[in-house]
């Protein structure tokens, strides 16, 4: 199910802004030239969906994926208005990342941005954790939403001389 969040009450969060500088996390927006890396990160952790909706996210001016990573180690992404516009995702983080505000971040980093660019709401595409969702930014079901922007679409093919 979709879910929908009011960008113009968002707010920056300092405490999470603090917590990954701790870590020595640093959230950004991503650059074209890391457009291979990020996908080849990403496939094997989330699919091939999913790299070639961050791919769009990349290659749009402004790009409008973000990474969270330490050092050189990638640790999440998340995009928006990769399939859609006006939708936030996909968005994913390793798990050994998981649990450190990773995700939390990445999201409010990146629904920010959307309100920058002039939106008062994101769709949530397909809410996995609709918890999180609810806790973090506020974001209530759109009833009548499954299955959403993707029914129909074509299936992923198998490699070529693979079966399925």
């Amino acid at each position: 199910m979709d879910m929908l969040v009011k960008l113009y009450d968002l707010q920056p969060d300092a405490g999470l802004d603090r917590r990954m500088a701790n870590q020595d996390i640093r959230l950004r927006r991503a650059l074209v030239p890391e457009l291979k890396s990020i996908c080849d990160w990403i496939e094997p952790r989330f699919g091939s969906g999913w790299a070639a909706e961050a791919t769009a996210a990349i290659m749009r001016q402004p790009v409008t994926c973000f990474i969270a990573h330490q050092g050189p180690v990638l640790l999440g992404f998340a995009c928006h208005d990769a399939t859609m516009k006006g939708f936030f995702g996909p968005t994913g983080v390793d798990e050994a990342a998981r649990g450190k505000g990773v995700g939390h971040a990445l999201l409010i980093t990146t629904l920010l941005d959307m309100h920058a660019q002039g939106y008062a709401y994101a769709i949530i595409g397909g809410a996995g954790p609709m918890e999180f969702y609810q806790k973090s930014v506020g974001a209530v079901p759109i009833e009548g939403s499954k299955p959403g922007i993707y029914r129909g679409m074509i299936p992923t093919a198998a490699p070529s001389g693979v079966s399925g």
